[in-house]
């Protein structure tokens, strides 16, 4: 597998200074991804921006990994209802014209 993408998660550890076991808790939960390249591991590029929610979260706020996965879960359902509020907006504009 190519690593191009994929960031060393002892990097990470230490960049952000925080223990491997809060990612592994993490991906537990299955909020993040994290392989094994070469019997190192790695999280993709993609997922640094969430990441850092996450890490913001916990450092700032002292949230735990199980009520980040709530916190995320509830932004997760507040986006699906934005989209489905600017469809349904859309499509009344529609009926309107």
């Amino acid at each position: 597998m190519d690593k191009d993408n994929w960031i060393l998660l002892q990097t990470i550890c230490s960049h952000y200074q925080v223990e491997s076991s809060f990612f592994t808790n993490l991906r537990d939960l299955g909020l993040i991804e994290i392989e094994v390249i070469e019997q190192s591991l790695y999280i993709n590029e993609n997922q640094v921006h969430n990441l850092e929610r996450m890490i913001r979260l916990y450092h700032e706020l002292e949230v735990n990994p199980e009520g980040i996965d709530v916190v995320f879960n509830l932004l997760q359902k507040i986006e699906n209802l934005q989209k489905e509020l600017i469809t349904t907006q859309n499509r009344l504009r529609l009926y309107e014209n």
